[in-house]
């Protein structure tokens, strides 16, 4: 309910006669009974404004101002506060920096890759997460990562530029006349999908790549992917970080 309050205002007329005129408004009452800008006194002995509660709020300071014991033991007090906001923000601002700069590593120098398909087991399974350097000094046997049509795929380096390959009926793999030893395969296989005459000499600054799955890798055997460029290289992929259980250097 709105608050009413009358107000009579008395005017003195030239004949000596006294004029009333009443002037009514309202005020919002607040949750405690008290009209909007008062507030109960501490005392009980009614209401108060909000400006005769600063004033008085000053009187008593004014009265009984603080000793300098209290005054030092305040002024520490909000310096603490102060020196716990800087730290905070020292601290955010080191872990903003440092989650900027590992995105920032992760994008140019330690991609973090995710494989699909079943190309690479069982060396590396479906949905394996793995990290890979940025380089572009690669050796035979060391897994890769490279562009293909908007795609990165990952295979195994068999030979570099200018060797000869040759892979016979049963999937057995010779470079440069020399049978590779192979422990990383499950399965031999030269594959459905190859299309080149063997022995193939690598074109220069290329390299030959195939999947560990020999049987259904889509790889350097088939002239639609052929040999690998530099310009395609992703990095050498050299740890896997998932899952948890295989986490560790890939070989």
């Amino acid at each position: 309910m709105p608050l009413t309050k009358t107000i009579k205002q008395t005017e003195q007329q030239d004949d000596g006669t006294t004029v009333s005129d009443g002037i009514t408004f309202y005020e919002q009452k607040r949750a405690d009974g008290t009209p909007d800008g008062m507030q109960k006194r501490s005392d009980g002995k009614g209401d108060i404004s909000k400006e005769e509660l600063r004033k008085e709020r000053i009187h008593r300071i004014l009265e009984d101002p603080p000793t300098k014991e209290q005054l030092e033991i305040e002024l520490h007090r909000v310096r603490g506060i102060r020196k716990g906001f800087e730290a905070l923000r020292g601290i955010l601002m080191a872990v903003i920096t440092a989650a900027a700069a590992a995105a920032l590593a992760a994008t140019l120098f330690l991609p973090i890759l995710r494989i699909y398909g079943t190309s690479m087991t069982p060396t590396l399974d479906e949905h394996d997460v793995v990290m890979a350097v940025k380089t572009d000094k690669i050796s035979q046997g060391e897994l890769v990562a490279f562009y293909f049509n908007n795609k990165i795929l990952v295979k195994r380096v068999i030979a570099g530029p200018g060797q000869w390959v040759d892979i016979d009926s049963d999937g057995n793999v010779s470079v440069d006349g020399r049978a590779l030893d192979e422990p990383y395969l499950q399965t031999k296989s030269k594959g459905t999908t190859t299309d080149i005459d063997y022995p193939y000499q690598v074109p220069d600054g290329k390299y030959f790549v195939m999947g560990d799955h020999r049987e259904v890798s889509v790889d350097s055997r088939n002239s639609e992917i052929g040999c690998v460029g530099k310009d395609q290289l992703v990095g050498r992929i050299v740890f896997r970080v998932w899952p948890l259980q295989h986490l560790g250097p890939v070989k």
